[in-house]
Order: C-alpha cells, then structure tokens, then sequence
C-alpha cells in the first residue's frame, strides 16, 4: 500500500538538529501507515546517521555524496512514493496537526498544486519565538502578470506539493545548491493554484548555519558569491524549464518572473561588487517598470524620482534616499486611505 504523504527531510550536518525534526513528524495526529519520512544526507560529515538509526524502520535514510539543495530534492522525489510531498529542513520542526492540515486542504481542493503556510520563526541563540508574516493569497499566476509579481515563494519547511505537479518541474538544475523551494514554487504556480494557510503550522530556526538566512548589515563573501551563483543557476533555469514547455518567453507572467528573480541577483552582484551610477539606476528603472501593475500612478511618480536620485547620490548612500521615498509611499498611501501597491527596492522573493 503506497503512503499518502511522503515527508522529506534534507540535512547537512544538522545531527544536533535531526532528531527534534524527525520526532516533530512521528508525533504527527496521522495514521501511521499513510505516511513515510525519508531523511535525504547530503553528505554529512557529523553524527546525522548515529542518531537517524534509532529511528528505522520507521524512517528511511539516505545518504549521498554532497550536491546542494537541488541534488537532495532530486534524489529524494526518485524514491518518494506518496501523492503529497511535504518537505522539512533538518533544523526546523512540523507543528502538532500539520500532516492532518495539508492533507485535509489537498482533499478539499482537487485542483491545487501546492499548499504552503505561514511558520513560527524561533531565534535559536535567544529562544525568542514569534509567529512570521501572513502567506500571500491562494490563488493561480499562469495567466497574470498581477499573480505572479504578488506571489511570494516561502520557506522549504512551509511546502507542500502534489506529485503529479513536481513530476512536472524536476529535475530541478543540480547547480541551485541553495534556494531550490523557490525554483520549485514558482513553477508550481504556473501549473496549478496555489493555496495558503494563514495558520503556523512548523517552526523555522533562524542561526548563523542558515545558508541563506543572510541580513543586509552582513557581508560574508563566501554567502554572498554562494546566493549570486545560486540566483544565477534559477534565472537560467527557470527560461530553459519554460521555452522547453512551450512558453512564449514574451508573456507577461513569465516576463515578469524572470525580470523579478534577474533583478534579485543582480542586487546580490551588487553586494559583492558595487555597481556604477549608470548601471544601478537602469537597474531601479528595470525594477520598477516591472512593478508598475502593482502602483498608482502616484507612486510610479514617486519611484522615477527616486531612481533619478539615484543618479546623484549613488548606490552606497541610497539607502537614506529610500528611507525618504518610503516615508513619503505610506504617505501617499494613506491619503488614499488604501495599501499601495510599491515593492520594495530588492525584496527578496
């Protein structure tokens, strides 16, 4: 009897990790016999497999030569046999009732892809624990531009997929060592709705091992060249996925997420090596012009004159500008008693 839901679990050197991971999922309140946990090691050089062993058979382990993200997904949905699959980073854990979650929206909605949810985001030196941001709204971006440019990919341990929707998307390219959730989403929202639960459903440990948990005050090359790469291998990834699924790369929607992930490592390049005037204000003027069927004719205004100051203060010291153009959007917006639609300059996806 094939399980209903696969569980996967990627890990690298996460053994201290591991085993609150893997009893967040056996406690699971669903039937046993429904479901399957698969650890995939991507080459760990700790305790992982010690401490994995004490969990057979009720788990099954894997362990394989290091490839990154993409790898481990690829080799775990080669021997994933359930209809659901549910991913979990090693060092985050399932919330009482996730499994139960998932599944019963799955059930409720035949035609969805994919499920993601909003987490709980525990800060592992303090132990400060507060709920994250709402997912955004369930929906479908095959055929709008709106759609997709809302669409915010979320962590790997907030995923669920139905199988017949990844058979669609992997291989994942082996070279996004990091990042592959977000390769993997974006494509799902073009083969099938989308739908959020507004609820937290696991926890997400924020600590220095995060590979790509890096915040702006920080600069660590090695970080950085990792997601500039990463970023480089989805971008290119994502145009051969589409033009090899008969795409027209010129569509508004698949236009607009290239344009948007593009943008997202060209503001890593630009960590690493600071970019002349010119280029960072074509590189605004790009941004925003991708943004205009989010904004009002006000804040579209707004963000010109803001990539024209960019031209007279440059990159290092737009960071202050954007601290005025930011004020003056939530300005606007309540003038217009309204949320606006302005991005912010370089969210990340």
């Amino acid at each position: 009897m094939k399980p209903q839901v696969s569980v996967l679990i990627d890990t690298f050197n996460y053994g201290r990790f591991i085993g609150e991971a893997i009893e967040s999922v056996v406690s699971q309140d669903f039937p046993e016999e429904r479901v399957e946990i698969l650890v995939i090691d991507d080459g760990s050089t700790d305790d992982t497999a010690e401490r994995v062993k004490r969990y057979a058979p009720r788990v099954q382990y894997f362990y394989k030569a290091n490839g990154g993200q993409a790898s481990a997904f690829n080799f775990g949905m080669e021997r994933a046999r359930g209809e659901i699959i549910a991913f979990l980073d090693a060092d985050d854990t399932f919330l009482p009732g996730k499994l139960r979650r998932i599944v019963e929206e799955f059930e409720k909605a035949p035609q969805v892809g994919l499920i993601h949810h909003r987490l709980r985001e525990m800060d592992a030196v303090s132990g400060d624990v507060r709920d994250g941001p709402a997912v955004a709204a369930s929906g479908g971006g095959a055929g709008s531009r709106e759609a997709m440019l809302c669409f915010q990919p979320t962590p790997t341990s907030s995923l669920a997929f139905r199988r017949s929707v990844l058979e669609k998307i992997l291989p994942i390219p082996e070279a996004v060592r990091i990042q592959a959730d977000g390769y993997m989403q974006v494509l799902a929202a073009f083969l099938a709705p989308v739908a959020a639960i507004n609820e937290c459903l696991a926890v997400y440990r924020v600590h220095g091992g995060n590979l790509y948990f890096l915040k702006e005050a920080e600069s660590d090359p090695e970080k950085r060249r990792v997601r500039a790469a990463t970023l480089a291998a989805i971008v290119d990834g994502l145009r051969v996925w589409f033009q090899s699924h008969g795409y027209d790369l010129r569509e508004p929607a698949v236009r607009a997420t290239l344009r948007r992930w593009n943008a997202i490592q060209e503001r890593e390049e630009f960590a690493i090596a600071r970019p002349g005037r010119v280029r960072f204000f074509l590189y605004l003027l790009e941004t925003y012009r991708n943004q205009w069927p989010l904004m009002t004719w006000q804040l579209v205004l707004l963000n010109y004159f803001s990539a024209m100051g960019a031209l007279l203060v440059g990159y290092d010291n737009f960071g202050r500008l954007e601290e005025r153009r930011e004020e003056l959007t939530r300005r606007i917006q309540r003038m217009l008693g309204r949320k606006g639609g302005s991005e912010h300059l370089g969210k990340e996806l």
